[in-house]
């Protein structure tokens, strides 16, 4: 265990916890909505500090991070725990769950990012759960991992109180945030979660100048509004800029939806469009192998840049930062 950081201590041993916007007043012996930070006698304790539950190699465009040097691997690490209830959780046995329910790990961040080096990769991304939930082991591994070269990536839901966030946000290269809905109505009654706290926290990545990547799944009947996502997509170009790049993931039954559909790839093809009309520039389709919007596009000259297929990149025209063709400057970090 290690002391957890951004908490108070209150009376008869209770503490805040000030991590994240749900600011859980917890009491001795008990954990916060994460399930993995707890108070013992008035000392509030991360529970997976060193205890990965998962460890492992994939590329980039998995996450996706589209415009993080193509086709590089990373090594992924994410631990028990999530701060939200989402109803649509992929990796619900892993982040809906405590540190009894499932197996795990004792590694140091000093032997992660030795991992990563003997595996011969260019990063380190915090994945699967909320990284927000194993923020010490984070900030550390963080640490190390820039001394020794690597990249460091995040892919967060973004409901992260704003002090931890800009004390993280200078060890991190390349932010993902799954925007998950654009109403409160959603965030309240899929994630148990607002969606205030996370539109500030897209604003103050943007503010730090770190690339960031935004995706939205999209989840049949409850957030395919085509009103909410145009509004959404306006209100991205306005506060993080035409630049930012965006992904539209389609949908597959999971955890508590597994009585949904799967998202029609026309309903994609139209939140594109939408978006794309809105002028972002970079909108992308996930999860939907071989589609050509899964591709990336010079906004200038049009041409083709970067071509995918399954998390392959089978031609990259992207050239010190900027297309092959015209010169145009593309938003991300690039090799070569």
């Amino acid at each position: 265990m290690k002391e957890a950081k951004f908490y108070l201590k209150l009376e008869s041993e209770k503490v805040i916890c000030q991590l994240c916007p749900h600011q859980c007043v917890i009491k001795e012996g008990k954990r916060g909505i994460c399930q993995v930070r707890e108070n013992r006698k008035g000392i509030l304790y991360s529970l997976v500090y060193g205890n990965p539950c998962t460890v492992s190699i994939a590329p980039v465009e998995k996450k996706p991070l589209y415009h993080v040097i193509p086709g590089h691997w990373r090594l992924t690490l994410a631990t028990v725990g999530c701060n939200l209830r989402c109803k649509h959780c992929q990796n619900w046995h892993i982040s809906q769950r405590g540190v009894e329910s499932e197996s795990w790990s004792e590694i140091s961040a000093e032997e992660v990012v030795l991992e990563a080096l003997n595996q011969g990769v260019k990063s380190i991304s915090f994945t699967y759960t909320e990284p927000t939930v194993f923020y010490e082991y984070m900030c550390d591994i963080s640490i190390i991992a820039k001394n020794r070269g690597l990249k460091v990536l995040l892919n967060s839901n973004g409901f992260i109180n704003p002090e931890p966030l800009k004390n993280l946000l200078p060890l991190i290269d390349a932010v993902n945030v799954d925007l998950k809905g654009f109403s409160e109505e959603f965030y309240h009654q899929v994630c148990s979660a607002k969606l205030e706290p996370v539109l500030e926290s897209l604003k103050t990545i943007r503010e730090s100048k770190i690339h960031l990547e935004i995706v939205n799944l999209i989840i049949p009947t409850i957030n395919d509004d085509f009103n909410q996502i145009e509004k959404m997509c306006r209100w991205v170009v306005k506060n993080l800029g035409e630049d930012t790049p965006l992904h539209f993931t389609r949908f597959y039954p999971a955890y508590k939806f597994i009585h949904l559909p799967s998202t029609p790839v026309q309903t994609l093809e139209r939140a594109r469009k939408i978006a794309r009309d809105a002028g972002l520039k970079y909108v992308y389709i996930g999860n939907v192998p071989g589609h050509e919007a899964d591709n990336t596009y010079c906004p200038a000259c049009g041409k083709l840049l970067i071509k995918r297929f399954n998390f392959n990149i089978l031609a990259n025209h992207v050239i010190g930062g900027k297309c092959k063709f015209c010169q145009e400057k593309i938003p991300g970090i690039w090799e070569g």
